[in-house]
């Protein structure tokens, strides 16, 4: 972020919801049909939750997985494209648009590297006409 803060991860973002709504742990995941210990590592970042586990977190936390996700910072966002980082935190797209053009932007890079580098490989090699370097 350009102030220097990072976004919540997704375990801290489930933690601060539920202790909005001052939830008790052990409640709270009884709610969700999950065990404490499971919730704790949820909410401490050692587990990610499956997507039927963060659809129920979402849904008693009168929210939607696709809001949360997009609200939690993604930890790997330092080594990826700023276009990717904007496209995981955009939360106006579901979970399904964002990794759609996720891939999409991804498949553009990869295919402009390999034109670039038929390109040089084409340009070091004499052809036809071409003198011999």
């Amino acid at each position: 972020m350009a102030d220097g803060t990072r976004p919540p991860t997704l375990g801290e973002l489930i933690r601060q919801q539920r202790e909005l709504a001052a939830v008790p742990m052990r409640t709270f995941a009884e709610m969700v049909g999950i065990s404490n210990p499971y919730l704790s590592q949820i909410e401490r970042g050692l587990r990610a939750p499956s997507e039927r586990v963060l659809e129920a977190i979402a849904e008693q936390l009168h929210t939607s997985a696709d809001l949360l996700t997009a609200q939690a910072g993604h930890p790997d966002d330092g080594d990826v494209p700023d276009v990717v980082a904007a496209i995981r935190r955009d939360a106006d797209l579901t979970k399904a648009q964002r990794a759609t053009l996720e891939e999409m932007y991804e498949t553009f890079r990869e295919v402009t590297i390999a034109k670039r580098r038929r390109g040089a490989a084409t340009e070091a090699r004499p052809g036809p006409g071409r003198p011999d370097r």
